[in-house]
């Protein structure tokens, strides 16, 4: 467990990220989660993180109050990703440390955060996986040589 508290989001990241820019709409935001299978993007404009959006905000323009009638479905899925957007972003470092990023994970209830330089320009993403592996693989180390179960007497309680 030791190890792990060594482990920092520069080895543990993904480099390649894609992005969206604010000026996406909704219904391309949906083509985009449909054929990439990711739960949030950053979004950059000039190249600087200005925001995080997730599958929650694009689902959450189709919400609408009980005393409302049905949103149209075109209307909405012109919707930009600006609008719909977390402007107030949680990202890290690469030399933060993992248990960083897990406690920041777990406070705010994040599957990912977007890793920026000090200029705020994306240089990659760490998700839950990323942090599970390197927990798994830091931990694996560490851990005694389970006993084969030939060796192990069965003890049956009567």
């Amino acid at each position: 467990m030791y190890e792990f508290l060594q482990e920092t989001v520069a080895s543990n990241m993904t480099r390649s990220v894609r992005s969206v820019a604010p000026e996406m709409t909704v219904g391309d935001l949906y083509r985009l989660f449909a054929k990439d299978d990711y739960d949030a993007y950053p979004v950059l404009r000039d190249d600087i993180v200005v925001g995080f959006v997730t599958k929650l905000d694009a689902l959450k323009v189709f919400a609408c109050p009980v005393d409302h009638m049905l949103p149209r479905y075109d209307d909405r899925m012109g919707t930009t990703v600006d609008e719909i957007m977390s402007s107030d972003v949680i990202a890290v470092e690469p030399d933060t440390n993992l248990q960083r990023v897990l406690q920041l994970m777990v406070a705010h209830r994040l599957k990912s955060l977007p890793v920026i330089d000090k200029y705020h320009h994306l240089v990659g993403i760490i998700a839950r996986e990323d942090v599970m592996r390197a927990l798994a693989r830091c931990t694996k180390r560490q851990a005694p040589p389970l006993v084969p179960c030939e060796t192990v007497r069965c003890l049956r309680l009567v």
